[in-house]
């Protein structure tokens, strides 16, 4: 109510009180929001900061459910280290400490195929290793890379071309021709 006193000057009581409900869930939305606390949330969940692009423009998570919805600006591509990743413009999964099961929305190419991510889980912190599951195995890959969120470079195909994000698939198509 402090926050509202320089606006309860002008306004009567009655006024303020009805504003507060409104001023308390703007406060809340804006806290959920951006890259900055989605790197903090996850890293309050014991997962590096920089698993998802830098492109996030919103986030909810449900701390009795687990439930983390993230909405992307664009779907796009993403490194990491010498892997490349596909979102999409919402990724959804289940947050618990270490872990982010049930993942939607996130490809990992591997050998010219691109396969769901479905979990990700950092079962010892100290070993500095990220497991992630794709489906038909676990790959092992270093926190260390996952440190910064990678930039989200645009899904369209000419610009993915453009920069050589085709990775070994755009090789062997020029190889064909």
């Amino acid at each position: 109510m402090e926050k509202l006193a320089p606006f309860c000057v002008i306004l009567p009581r009655t006024a303020c009180l009805a504003l507060l409900p409104l001023f308390l869930m703007f406060s809340f939305y804006s806290g959920t929001s951006g890259a900055t606390s989605i790197q903090n949330l996850l890293q309050n969940h014991g997962l590096p900061g920089g698993l998802l692009p830098n492109a996030v423009e919103s986030f909810s998570h449900d701390p009795s459910s687990g439930l983390l919805d993230v909405r992307l600006v664009r779907p796009c591509y993403a490194r990491f280290d010498d892997g490349l990743a596909y979102f999409e413009s919402q990724v959804l999964g289940n947050l618990s400490y270490g872990a982010l099961r049930g993942v939607v929305g996130w490809s990992q190419e591997e050998l010219f195929l691109w396969l769901p991510v479905k979990g990700i889980v950092v079962a010892d912190p100290a070993s500095g290793v990220i497991l992630f599951d794709i489906g038909v195995a676990r790959k092992r890959l270093a926190v260390s890379a996952f440190e910064d969120p990678p930039d989200c470079i645009p899904a369209e195909d000419e610009a993915a071309a453009g920069i050589g994000l085709l990775g070994r698939r755009e090789g062997f198509l020029h190889q064909r021709q």
